[in-house]
């Protein structure tokens, strides 16, 4: 259902020049079928199973790119879009041959007037974590476009690649972020892109449960650890602080397991 909201607002669309790709990232339930059913005119791309969020979201890159595409928008399927959500988001692109990405305001669904992500967050990279951005976002802090809808250049994809498959969940879109601030390019969001998010109602919430899962931490610290591996100067500091006080909250509240899996997710991460 998620995915049929979401492509039935895309249809609302107003900018003239796009075209849509489905991908079905391994879905265990009728979501092909859906989709077959009521947009039959869309190609769909089947996985054939859950190759991780880069990998999949990189089958659909690779054909948008194929066919020719200058940009690429990267939508995950539990959102609603405002018609100028595109239109805006090329024009800040087209406004600044340096941008590499641009994001958009991202609001809850449940509370449409409630920003959950101003475009992108930062890394708190002694802290160990990232954090949303609520509103405009000083110079130099905008680290990284939220994956979740991402605005890409073929020119930046080309000169930086494209997204890590390393990283199964989590972290993907940080790391992709400081790829291309290292290669030179900026970030931008465009204020009057809009769109809505259904919070745990995307696929690897369906998959691995509620912010609480033990199996979510493991793959966030897993996919933590790695970022800051990569792009951390003195990356022992930001990992043993930020998993160091995800165990300390586990076990404030006597979750165990969780506290487990934070610790089996950053041996992971160091093992990769």
């Amino acid at each position: 259902r998620d995915t049929v909201e979401c492509l039935r607002s895309l249809e609302e669309i107003d900018y003239p020049n796009y075209w849509t790709i489905v991908v079905d990232n391994g879905s265990a339930d009728d979501s092909v079928a859906r989709i077959r059913e009521h947009f039959p005119q869309i190609p769909l791309i089947e996985t054939g199973k859950n190759l991780g969020e880069p990998s999949g979201n990189n089958v659909g890159i690779r054909q948008a790119l194929k066919e020719g595409a200058e940009y690429v928008w990267v939508l995950n399927n539990d959102t609603v879009v405002d018609p100028d959500a595109l239109g805006a988001m090329v024009r800040a692109a087209e406004a600044d041959p340096a941008v590499g990405a641009v994001g958009s305001v991202i609001y809850y669904m449940s509370e449409p007037e409630r920003v959950q992500a101003w475009g992108g967050s930062r890394v708190l990279m002694w802290l160990g974590t990232a954090r949303y951005h609520k509103g405009p976002a000083p110079a130099g802090s905008l680290h990284y476009i939220t994956g979740g809808c991402i605005l890409l250049r073929r020119e930046a994809l080309r000169h930086v690649g494209l997204l890590d498959e390393r990283f199964f969940l989590y972290w993907v879109d940080a790391d992709f972020g400081f790829r291309l601030r290292d290669d030179g390019w900026s970030l931008a969001v465009a204020e009057d892109s809009r769109i809505w998010h259904k919070e745990f109602a995307g696929a690897a919430w369906k998959q691995f449960g509620n912010e609480k899962s033990a199996l979510t931490d493991r793959h966030w610290n897993t996919s933590a650890v790695m970022f800051f591996r990569e792009h951390s100067p003195l990356a022992p500091v930001p990992i043993v602080v930020g998993v160091g006080g995800r165990i300390m909250k586990r076990l404030a509240r006597l979750d165990w397991k969780s506290a487990r899996s934070v610790v089996r997710g950053a041996v992971g991460g160091l093992s990769v």
